[in-house]
């Protein structure tokens, strides 16, 4: 559990700083937004299984 909580927090800062540089728009952001989508409802998925 711990390492997918260091993912999250690792693409969530690159997203911040992409977000910084680039338009809302820009594909790299839009791809850096998906795969931190992605890792959190694989987080999301794994919390609710462990319930």
């Amino acid at each position: 559990m711990d390492k997918i909580i260091r993912k999250i927090e690792e693409l969530r800062l690159e997203l911040n700083k992409l977000s910084d540089r680039r338009c809302l728009t820009d594909p790299e952001l839009v791809k850096a937004s998906q795969k931190l989508d992605r890792v959190l409802n694989d987080y999301d998925k794994l919390l609710k299984e462990n319930m």
